[in-house]
């Protein structure tokens, strides 16, 4: 979270090097901003097991938890149409600004999802009314909207935003996973039947056998569920290998299924470019391979060597993570000069990104935090 809020702040720099940044759609190249993405979806499949092994076992029933995955997606997809329309609304047609939109919508996000103290009575009514104000507040804004030059376009799906992106991915994954706990062969396929359908979309394959269907038949056609359902790998391993008392192996064997990625994205680019915009195999072959050596660094570090307390200013960044996610909307002001360019810009973008910890930090500790 800490590198997403930092490269997510590129676009108030100028000359910074280009490796560093988002690559083109058509460009065949990996940016050190691409990485970031997939590391996070990566994460969330490293979360999965976890999350739904615990509800399991204080006796939640599956009907239950999937309700609970529903509308946690539901809720990520909502945040992600909100943000991904921003970029596309008239102030003029819609009687308010960029700015003054983005902050209305995340004070929205913030009176629905926040983590209220349990409550009865008075305040548990209290808490309720806050969150149908944020409701109302969020549908007004829907009603307003008006994009594009000619201030007619409503709000659109288009490409779901980031967070969207992050909803259709957990959706599928923890829904496949819940049904699948403890069929570890079925998880295989289901990691298999991802990555043969991101090759299929890109070989065209799908494209041939259904000419009139649609462009997708889901977000990334299997590439961002690849990058989790890899994640759930990931953990299932690290679970394997704690029971048998072996995690002083782990580092290893992911630095060596990493290699493993990355020389299959060294082969896919063949056939396919390297292209964060396109989803293409081979940019998710590559980034898995370095998500799982990177997390083979972290587990060394932190897990074997017990340097946890080298993170803890940035802790906030993993407890609070779509308060931190949410908080540069509310700080949408480019910056111009020499603090915008080269060194200086990234050192002030990162900077940026300390601040944001540390403001979702004192938040928290006034009891605003989002959490779905």
């Amino acid at each position: 979270m800490l590198l997403m809020i930092f490269v997510n702040d590129f676009w108030t720099l100028t000359g910074i090097p280009s490796w560093l940044e988002h690559s083109a759609a058509d460009q065949d190249f990996l940016g050190f901003s691409d990485i970031i993405f997939p590391s996070f979806l990566f994460i969330v499949g490293m979360s999965v097991p976890y999350a739904i092994q615990n509800r399991l076992a204080k006796g939640d029933s599956r009907a239950k938890i999937f309700l609970h995955i529903l509308l946690r997606s539901v809720a990520l997809l909502i945040m992600g149409f909100f943000t991904v329309n921003i970029s596309d609304i008239n102030a003029v047609a819609s009687g308010i600004s960029r700015r003054q939109f983005m902050v209305l919508m995340v004070v929205a996000f913030l009176l629905i999802w926040n983590v209220y103290p349990r409550s009865e009575g008075a305040k548990k009514w209290i808490f309720r009314t806050l969150q149908a104000v944020g409701i109302a507040l969020l549908l007004g804004l829907f009603i307003i909207f008006k994009g594009g030059t000619d201030g007619t376009q409503g709000m659109t799906p288009q490409w779901w935003g980031i967070l969207g992106l992050i909803g259709w991915t957990y959706l599928v994954t923890s829904v496949l996973y819940l049904f699948l706990f403890q069929r570890n062969i079925y998880l295989i396929a289901a990691l298999l039947f991802f990555a043969l359908l991101n090759i299929a979309d890109h070989a065209g394959w799908i494209k041939s056998l259904l000419p009139n269907g649609p462009h997708e038949l889901i977000p990334g056609n299997g590439a961002f569920q690849l990058f989790a359902f890899l994640g759930i790998g990931a953990t299932l391993l690290l679970e394997r290998y704690k029971k048998t008392g072996q995690t002083a192996k782990l580092p290893l064997l992911y630095v060596a299924l990493g290699a493993l990625l990355i020389a299959a994205g060294t082969l896919s680019r063949q056939f396919f470019i390297i292209s964060k915009i396109q989803a293409t195999p081979t940019w998710v072959f590559l980034c898995s391979g370095i998500a799982f050596i990177a997390f083979a660094l972290v587990f060394w570090l932190v897990d074997l060597r017990g340097k946890v307390h080298w993170f803890d200013i940035i802790q906030t960044a993993g407890t609070a993570t779509l308060t931190c996610y949410m908080i540069p909307y509310l700080f949408d002001i480019p910056v111009k000069g020499l603090i915008a360019h080269g060194v200086l810009g990234l050192t002030k973008s990162m900077l940026f990104a300390f601040l944001v910890i540390g403001i979702a930090n004192l938040l928290g500790r006034l009891g605003v935090k989002l959490k779905i």
